[in-house]
């Protein structure tokens, strides 16, 4: 492919990404890999600069844009070279035209730009949200001693973390397959050392998803512990299966499909024992935008009412399967105070029987009654962590 070609190729996935984002459709990474799925001619080195362009267009574009040619004007309006590509030569972009619309710059959609500002993230903190992220990986003490580890890894202070550069094929490696490591974000990392959880102890994981965290407190429980791994989405619960088998975590984490609005009546069982709840609830994501960029698309002040409305349930039906000593953990992959600090507040101010914890990670800033960890300060993605004590 030439120059020209790449940019319309980029132009013409973008197209289909935006299409995505309006009807609430495949993700940005799932729609690139299907476009190319159907052109082999595109060489490896084509199909890089090509997704380089889609999302160096994607994060230029703070509102959806109006097409996929808006989007990448954008992105040349800054890029003298890459405005030298629109050429009209066979199968690149048409040339430019004078006054021809250009999609708008920014962080965010502006009401969520505002409503970040509002959770004193701006400026460099906000435009860290859309730079790239690095590739962290766990070590997986059920396994113990890791031996034939990827090369380039560095620690990063956290026990049993290491980073990589972004495009490492960790999922190939020795390592990976034999279950000696898991790909997991440093910030998800500290996340689950917030539980505290020690070995034995019995530990609900109430929306596992595909069970990262889940994975990462059986590691802490150990084999005389017990994960019980909750999600009301029965394709993402079922990954956790075979990954469990991998990590040696098939005897410890037992997972459970819940009924939305019945997730209590499903874990009646567990009422009043677990030594700790992880809260991991359904958010706006806004912290984890390096990864997924296009999300901040997708997010409306109706969807965020509704999201915010959901926490504030789980977290009252996560508080009736604590122990009396025990904790819950709440945790949310957002920089919106409403989605952190003022949902833990507000769960304090309802509840008396509870006492906020407080935390220290070796990372983050104080938040309300939690800690909030950015891609800006921290390194990791963008996260709201609040430990909360049931009292005796």
């Amino acid at each position: 492919m030439t120059p020209a070609a790449r940019v319309q190729a980029a132009i013409d996935i973008l197209d289909l990404v935006i299409a995505a984002a309006r009807g609430n459709g495949a993700p940005a990474d799932r729609v690139v890999s299907d476009w190319f799925r159907t052109r082999r001619f595109a060489g490896s080195k084509d199909r890089r600069a090509v997704r380089d362009l889609v999302y160096r267009a994607i994060r230029a574009c703070g509102e959806l844009p109006a097409s996929g040619r808006a989007a990448m004007l954008r992105l040349a309006a800054d890029d003298a070279a890459l405005t030298a590509l629109f050429d009209a030569s066979p199968y690149g972009p048409q040339a430019i035209k004078p006054g021809e619309a250009v999609a708008t710059g920014g962080v965010a959609p502006q009401w969520l730009e505002q409503r970040l500002a509002a959770s004193g993230v701006t400026g460099e903190e906000a435009a860290a949200l859309l730079e790239r992220a690095p590739l962290d990986v766990r070590l997986n003490t059920l396994k113990g001693d890791v031996v034939n580890l990827p090369e380039g890894g560095t620690p990063i202070g956290i026990a049993g973390a290491l980073r990589y550069p972004h495009g490492t094929r960790i999922e190939d490696s020795e390592a990976y397959l034999s279950g000696a490591i898991e790909v997991q974000d440093a910030g998800s990392q500290l996340a689950c050392a917030a539980v505290s959880a020690r070995e034995g102890e019995a530990v609900i994981d109430l929306c596992a998803g595909a069970g990262g965290k889940s994975l990462a407190l059986a590691a802490l429980v150990g084999l005389l512990g017990t994960v019980i791994a909750c999600d009301t989405d029965r394709t993402r619960l079922s990954r956790l299966g075979p990954r469990a088998l991998r990590a040696g975590a098939g005897d410890i984490i037992e997972t459970r499909l819940l009924d939305p609005g019945r997730e209590a009546s499903a874990l009646s069982d567990w009422q009043g024992r677990a030594n700790a709840v992880l809260v991991d609830a359904p958010c706006s994501g806004t912290g984890t935008w390096r990864r997924n960029p296009e999300a901040r698309w997708r997010l409306s002040p109706q969807w965020l009412e509704g999201v915010t409305a959901l926490q504030s349930r789980l977290l009252d039906v996560a508080a009736g399967l604590v122990r009396p000593g025990g904790a819950l953990i709440y945790v949310t992959c957002s920089l919106l105070d409403e989605e952190g600090a003022d949902q833990a507040s507000a769960f304090l101010t309802r509840d008396e029987g509870w006492s906020a914890d407080p935390l220290d990670l070796g990372a983050g800033v104080s938040r309300g009654q939690g800690l909030r960890l950015s891609p800006f300060r921290d390194g990791t993605d963008g996260f709201f962590i609040a430990r909360l004590l049931r009292i005796c």
